[in-house]
């Protein structure tokens, strides 16, 4: 295929000629017989969007599941109402998404066998690692004798959730749409099956987009069980295997915890921190001494900036989620949108790196903001090295984003609705033509 007239982002109009890879890139190229021909009118062009962390079958499944947090939900009384309306699934679930202790505090079994006692109900948490059932829940996945209902991803007991069948057709779509052609699943306890599986659809076509996994190297830790040798331990494992690691990282004790770690482990290329949420200024200085990149999601300032702004006290701003003082301090940086427990839209992520306004309009540090141009590059990261832009030139995956308008106004609005076209393996995927 020979893409014409497109603008580089350095304002160069050059033609390009893709097969499974990029095989041309000049001023002008003519089309050669039989070539399929995508006149590009003067927009600009990109290399595919990678979008570097987020949750494949949990985004699918979240697309069917009622939101029962913030802002759909405020108060128990709302839960109730909403759970009380439910229908569930073919599977005999019912199944909800998106819940914030700020609605009706922590919820164990006992609490929903109050509200919604009779279907089996599976709630998840917002930080996507809790899952909360009730008796009926626990009795469909054979574990009635759990003590509270309360099941996090580390747990054993966890495995009996399993996941639910949801295509990926429709996300995929909807990925293609916002210029995304790859992805990285940051999923921890995906099984060699799961990622072979992955992998299968997207050689049918019904995932389009590439797929990196971290698993088996991806860690989560919870503030209640951080443990310094163990995780050391985990680390040397992994590397041993010769798997690099991410660990995610939501609070400072975690972050601290990691950091120590990864220096009695060592640290290899391609190690990483997940969210990076909340980082103490003597932070910044390990993690570049250690080399790590950092995959962070500021579009989570867009989201629940109010509630930052609210709760937690304001000489710790400055900690959260920091993106330009990273990058100051020489740390790779890359971003992400954390789908489906963040906005899945990555221009949006772009938008709240560089304004970083919650949704109230207030600004949330304005000394973290970068700018279009970064917040951009910043999604261009190749799926092992994040902080590596992928290039429009010769030899490069025909992996490909054609916008509407010029590179001046892609930057200027940083929004989805234009996208033109998108090219994955030297195929138009997506097109408003």
């Amino acid at each position: 295929m020979l893409i014409q007239r497109a603008v580089m982002l350095d304002g160069t109009t050059v033609d390009i000629r893709v097969s499974s890879r990029i095989d041309d890139v000049a001023a002008t190229l003519t089309p050669q017989q039989g070539e399929d021909v995508l006149d590009a009118g003067g927009g600009a062009v990109l290399p595919g969007l990678h979008d570097h962390h987020v949750h494949l079958y949990s985004a699918a499944a979240a697309a069917t599941s009622l939101r029962v947090g913030p802002p759909q939900v405020h108060d128990r009384t709302q839960l109730a109402a909403v759970l009380s309306r439910a229908v569930p699934g073919d599977d005999g679930w019912v199944r909800a998404v998106g819940y914030h202790d700020s609605v009706a505090g922590p919820l164990d079994r006992d609490a929903l066998d109050a509200i919604a006692p009779a279907a089996p109900l599976r709630i998840q948490h917002r930080s996507g690692v809790l899952w909360m059932l009730n008796s009926a829940g626990l009795q469909h996945v054979g574990l009635a004798d759990h003590p509270d209902g309360r099941l996090r991803s580390s747990d054993s007991w966890a495995q009996a959730l399993g996941r639910s069948e949801t295509s990926l057709a429709e996300l995929s779509e909807r990925l293609s749409r916002y210029g995304v052609t790859g992805i990285t699943d940051a999923t921890p306890d995906l099984a060699i099956a799961d990622i072979v599986g992955l992998s299968e659809l997207h050689r049918r076509g019904e995932l389009r987009q590439h797929v990196h996994c971290l698993a088996p190297g991806k860690r989560i830790l919870h503030d209640d069980d951080l443990d310094l040798e163990q995780l050391a331990a985990w680390i040397t494992d992994r590397h041993r295997d010769n798997h690099p690691v991410a660990i995610h990282c939501v609070t400072a004790a975690q972050l601290l915890v990691t950091i120590a770690a990864f220096r009695e482990s060592g640290c290899r290329p391609n190690d990483r921190i997940e969210h990076a949420a909340v980082v103490p200024v003597d932070c910044l200085t390990d993690l570049r001494e250690l080399g790590m990149t950092v995959v962070t999601q500021p579009n989570f300032v867009a989201e629940r900036g109010d509630q930052y702004l609210a709760e937690v006290p304001a000489g710790e701003h400055e900690e959260l989620w920091r993106v330009a003082s990273l990058l100051e301090a020489g740390v790779s940086v890359a971003l992400s949108t954390d789908m489906p427990f963040g906005d899945g839209d990555p221009w949006a992520a772009m938008r709240a790196a560089v304004r970083r306004a919650a949704p109230s309009g207030a600004v949330l540090n304005r000394r973290e903001c970068i700018s279009a141009r970064t917040a951009l590059t910043m999604f261009l990261g190749r799926a092992e090295q994040p902080g590596r832009p992928r290039l429009v030139a010769p030899g490069e995956p025909a992996d490909l984003c054609v916008l509407s308008v010029s590179p001046e106004t892609a930057l200027a609005d940083l929004d989805a609705g234009m996208v033109a076209a998108t090219v994955i393996d030297g195929g138009i995927v997506y097109s408003t033509a």
